[in-house]
C-alpha cells in the first residue's frame, strides 16, 4: 500500500486490527527486519528503477550527481588509501532516503500483488511499509508463509537480507489465547511475540490498547514538564504561543481520547 508518513502507516494498522477483531477473524503478520538496509540499496539498480519512473529530467540528474560515481579514500593518521568506488547505500539522515528506499524496496513487494489481502476501504492490503519498516499482512499463517518466502526471495536478488533476530510474527485475534504463528525464513523460525513496536507505536496481539495509553500519557506528562519554563514565561505572547502548540498538541491527545474511550466502550 502506497502511504506517506508513520502516521499514516499506524492508523491503517489500527483501523486492519479493529476491523478483524469486530469480524472476529484472525490476523495474521510479519514484521519484517532487513539487515543494514539502506547500506545495501545497489545504486545501479535503484537507478535503473529512477529511470523506469516518470521523474522529471532535471530532478533525476541531481539524484544521480549526488549518489553516482562517489568514492571514499581512508585516512590513517597522515596517510590516505587509494580512492574506493561507492556503490550501495543511501544516505542516512537525508529526508530522501526513505522515499528512495521505498522505490527500490517496491520491486520486492510488487511480487505479492496477486496475493489476496485484507479488505480495507476497498483495497485489499497485504503490506504496509513506511522506508525500512515493512509488515506482511495476512489472512492465514500459509499465506504469511507464502509471501515472507517470496519476499526474501526477491530481498536477496535485490541484495538484501532479512535480520532474523529481529524479524518477529504475530497473530491479532480476540481469542484469549493467540493462535500459533511458526512461519520460516531460510529454514529459521520466526519468533512469535504477543507486542511489538511498529513506528513508534506498541501493538499487541488483542483489543487492550492500554499499554500505548500508558506510555503515551508519560510521554506526554515528560514533555509538559521540559516546555514548563516556556509556558509560565509570562515575557512569552500567550497566543503566540498556543498558536504554535496548542492545535498541534490536541491533536495527538484527541486520538489517545478516541482510544481511551474505545477501550473503555470495550472493557
Amino acid at each position: 500500500m502506497k502511504i506517506k508518513g508513520t502516521t499514516n502507516a499506524i492508523f491503517t494498522m489500527m483501523m486492519l486490527k479493529e476491523r478483524c477483531i469486530e469480524t472476529q477473524k484472525d490476523l495474521y503478520l510479519c514484521l519484517i527486519d532487513y539487515s543494514k538496509a539502506f547500506d545495501k540499496v545497489r545504486h545501479e539498480e535503484l537507478f535503473h528503477i529512477l529511470d523506469s519512473l516518470d521523474i522529471d529530467g532535471k530532478d533525476l540528474r541531481i539524484l544521480k550527481t549526488l549518489y553516482w560515481k562517489q568514492t571514499a579514500t581512508v585516512r590513517v593518521g597522515g596517510e590516505h588509501s587509494e580512492e574506493t568506488p561507492i556503490t550501495r547505500g543511501v544516505r542516512q539522515g537525508c529526508i530522501l532516503s526513505p522515499d528512495l528506499f521505498n522505490l527500490y524496496s517496491e520491486m520486492i513487494l510488487r511480487e505479492l500483488d496477486n496475493i489476496q489481502g485484507i479488505g480495507l476501504g476497498g483495497h485489499g492490503i497485504n503490506n504496509i511499509r513506511y522506508a525500512d519498516d515493512t509488515v506482511l499482512i495476512a489472512q492465514s499463517e500459509k499465506s504469511l508463509q507464502k509471501m515472507l518466502d517470496i519476499v526474501v526471495k526477491e530481498s536477496e536478488i535485490k541484495g538484501l537480507s532479512l535480520n532474523i533476530a529481529k524479524t518477529e510474527s504475530m497473530t491479532i485475534s480476540k481469542k484469549p489465547q493467540a493462535p500459533s504463528c511458526k512461519i520460516r525464513s531460510n529454514g529459521t523460525q520466526v519468533k512469535q511475540v504477543n507486542q511489538f513496536k511498529y513506528l513508534g507505536y506498541m501493538l499487541t496481539f488483542d483489543e487492550n490498547c492500554e499499554t500505548e495509553i500508558k506510555k503515551r500519557i508519560i510521554t506526554s506528562k515528560t514533555t509538559f514538564k521540559k516546555l514548563s519554563p516556556l509556558m509560565t514565561n509570562r515575557n512569552i505572547h500567550v497566543h503566540g504561543y498556543k498558536n504554535n502548540n496548542f492545535k498541534s498538541i490536541c491533536l495527538v491527545c484527541s486520538y489517545i481520547w478516541l482510544r481511551m474511550l474505545d477501550n473503555e466502550q470495550h472493557s
